[in-house]
């Protein structure tokens, strides 16, 4: 009998591969982070409610680890542990995790293709560039897109990026910004000498929009009726 990929399996290799196409290095990290990857070093104050336990999934108050909320956090691990040195461009494909009610289209797990490019002159245009051409690779050139500006406490500036619906209605798919001058001390570069663009899509909402699935809880039901149209 022959098995199937699963839709997050094929539109993930499908995003992957658009970043390799031009010199994104795939890594990956630890389901499991500390809070001060998954939280501090991404300038997240201390009172933040995402630090909360109706929004994250801690595993051990004392030990300060939890289930990470984001790809973004076991990004600057990775940075931090190698002592990658810049210039360099990362993507990093993988689970997250958060305490919300699911409905149609929020799930408490999901995955995520955080993106990082660190060099001296790229700049908003630059990045506006790679998620739009990603977007349209993925989803093809007729989609129709809007940028706008959002707070996001590890970027400045920041932006959110839209997706028009068949219905005209427009849906936020992604943030995205200029890191922080305190996440790239963090990372250990130089905010002086080097910017940074970085961005982190939760891919199962492009999945939905790419295959016409209608309730993102499906991608977790294991029912193979569902899986076998793939």
């Amino acid at each position: 009998m022959k098995g199937n990929l699963h839709p997050l399996t094929k539109f993930m290799r499908l995003s992957l591969k658009y970043f390799k196409k031009y010199g994104f290095e795939i890594v990956e990290g630890d389901e499991i982070e500390s809070e001060w990857y998954n939280f501090d070093a991404l300038n997240v104050p201390a009172d933040h409610p995402a630090r909360d336990v109706q929004d994250t999934f801690w595993i051990d108050s004392q030990d300060k680890r939890v289930l990470r909320t984001h790809t973004t956090g076991s990004e600057l691990h990775y940075i931090k542990s190698s002592a990658l040195k810049p210039p360099f461009r990362l993507v990093m494909p993988g689970r997250c995790y958060r305490n919300e009610r699911t409905d149609m289209t929020h799930e408490h797990t999901f995955y995520q293709i955080d993106g990082i490019a660190v060099d001296k002159n790229i700049n908003l245009t630059n990045l506006v560039g790679i998620l739009s051409g990603w977007i349209k690779d993925v989803l093809g050139n007729n989609v129709k897109i809007r940028v706008r500006p959002h707070l996001f406490p590890f970027v400045e500036p920041g932006m959110e990026i839209d997706i028009m619906l068949a219905d005209g209605k427009w849906r936020e798919m992604l943030g995205a910004g200029m890191a922080h001058p305190v996440v790239l001390k963090n990372m250990g570069i130089d905010p002086e000498k080097w910017n940074a663009a970085m961005w982190g899509p939760g891919i199962d909402r492009f999945a939905m929009l790419k295959y016409n699935i209608s309730d993102i809880r499906r991608f977790q039901s294991q029912d193979l009726r569902f899986l076998k149209q793939f």
